[in-house]
């Protein structure tokens, strides 16, 4: 497992930044920061939130107190969305278990999880406003409701191809959070 001046080092030059723009940017001494990340000093508390807020971390991420990378578990958790297919409220039910017995134990997973879970929420109540307007004015013979039924499908597959992609990325090393959340229910 990473030292925390290693990780503050690898995710630092993940983000494209030197040294001197993090000490810069998070108001640390530049001398601070190269002891920390030469694992000469450990970082605590102001610091550290300081040093994670400019690399947009969570302390407790960096901290890790017995969390592990698990790429393939958070590749499963995006993918577990596509059982909506199957089951009325599987995207939501099925990855909500998944996110509360491991969120503690897997790096990343408690704010992709809560990402994901927001898209959710906000994706099946779209989802269910767009069919239920669709429905009703198909039994009324109301005018353009084609639209809707198309707004539907779109919402649809959209929720199919977004997994893909995201558990796409986190094979390939990109564990944060994706889906885009304009609102958050869950935090």
């Amino acid at each position: 497992m990473l030292e925390i001046g290693e990780k503050i080092k690898e995710i630092r030059k993940k983000k494209g930044l030197s040294q001197e723009e993090l000490a810069e940017s998070s108001k640390v001494n530049l001398r601070t920061i190269q002891r920390i990340e030469n694992n000469e000093s450990e970082p605590r508390g102001k610091t550290l939130n300081l040093i994670c807020e400019v690399l947009n971390i969570n302390t407790e991420d960096i901290l890790d107190y017995g969390k592990q990378e698990d790429k393939s578990y958070l590749m499963i958790f995006h993918l577990s969305v596509i059982v909506f297919l199957v089951i009325p409220l599987g995207n939501i039910i099925l990855p909500l278990i998944l996110w509360q017995t491991k969120k503690d134990k897997i790096i990343g997973l408690n704010e992709i999880g809560a990402n994901l879970l927001n898209f959710q929420i906000i994706w099946t109540v779209f989802t269910f406003i767009s069919m239920t307007i669709f429905a009703l004015c198909k039994i009324l013979h109301y005018g353009q409701y084609e639209i809707l039924f198309y707004a539907f499908i779109g919402l649809y597959t959209l929720n199919i191809i977004l997994p893909l992609i995201f558990a796409v990325k986190t094979n390939n090393g990109k564990i944060e959070s994706l889906y885009p959340n304009p609102i958050k229910l869950i935090k």
